[in-house]
């Protein structure tokens, strides 16, 4: 399988080729870089043959079978599309796109090539998460409530690597586009019921840095997520399962107890690394030829509910 990384040096797409120099083969067949990264000497550091700022550019290329997106969020639509439409497979990190409407087109053209598309819902795919899905799935777990709190602390136009970003980062439509997946993955289906409520906005920034969303599944579990950018420490997310039998407690590949006695996560999959295991899913998936866990179409109902809880901003 030859691979493009968009998005390198950035964190997240240092993220996907350190876990991809884990798959067997797995070739890194080019790099695209954006501004002002200096892309050429990022690729021969790491031994990869071909780098463009220019993501056509890698599209246009016989080897290159599939691309994942590690790009700003504002262009993830428009590069999903490209790549379908150039025939390629196509992991597109969260969210697929910043509204519904972009959403929908990118499914519709999935449709229409056939291709693989996978969103970058890596919860689905962390061992703690993975834990209790399959117990819920074995029927030893119900959830009632999930209470999630995601908090960063970024008055700065900052990535995760506290570097200046070019773009600005949105708490509903990507980190809420994480719970929100997540717990119609734990639930079974469509929120039921969905709102929220955001602060004041970034005088800069233009974007809310506090926010509250609240769900309800069609069985009557509920979440409560709360997000915020002004957050100093600690950062990070973090997931509380209240169940009908036991409350677990998840930060990203990690499992507690509500009495905080770790849960051993070694049988759970061939990875303790979420980033690892959801592109272990793509290139099985096209391999194979099926859909992956994640696909675009599976992942559109997140967007939907996340749709409903912008509307009710206004």
């Amino acid at each position: 399988m030859k691979v493009c990384v968009a998005g390198a040096p950035g964190a997240f797409g240092m993220k996907h080729l350190d876990a991809l120099a884990a798959i067997e083969g797995v070739t890194v067949t080019s790099v695209v870089g954006g501004q002002p990264d200096d892309i050429e000497s990022f690729a021969k550091e790491r031994g990869i043959g071909h780098w463009t700022k220019d993501l056509d550019e890698s599209l246009a290329r016989d080897d290159v079978d599939a691309v994942i997106l590690a790009t700003p969020t504002q262009v993830h639509a428009a590069q999903t599309i490209a790549c379908m439409t150039a025939g390629k497979h196509v992991l597109v990190e969260i969210p697929m796109a910043d509204n519904l409407a972009d959403s929908k087109e990118i499914v519709r053209v999935q449709r229409e090539t056939g291709v693989v598309a996978m969103a970058g819902h890596v919860r689905r795919f962390n061992p703690s998460h993975q834990w209790i899905h399959n117990k819920i799935k074995a029927g030893a777990l119900t959830v009632q409530q999930m209470d999630v709190q995601t908090y960063f602390f970024r008055r700065k136009n900052i990535n995760a690597k506290g570097e200046q970003r070019t773009w600005t980062d949105h708490l509903l439509w990507h980190h809420a586009c994480h719970t929100v997946d997540l717990f119609q993955y734990q639930t079974g289906g469509q929120a039921v019921k969905a709102f929220g409520l955001q602060g004041p906005e970034h005088p800069e920034l233009g974007i809310a840095m506090d926010m509250s969303v609240g769900l309800k599944a069609q069985n009557g579990a509920i979440c409560t997520l709360s997000l915020s950018f002004n957050n100093d420490g600690p950062l990070g997310s973090f997931f509380r399962y209240i169940c009908d039998n036991g409350t677990f407690i998840a930060r990203y590949d990690d499992l507690v107890d509500g009495h905080e006695s770790p849960i051993d996560l070694s049988d759970v999959a061939v990875s303790d690394n979420g980033i690892e295991l959801i592109d272990r899913e793509f290139l099985s998936a096209i391999k194979e030829g099926r859909e992956p866990n994640g696909s675009v179409g599976q992942c559109l109902s997140a967007m939907k509910t996340l749709d409903r809880i912008e509307r009710s901003f206004r």
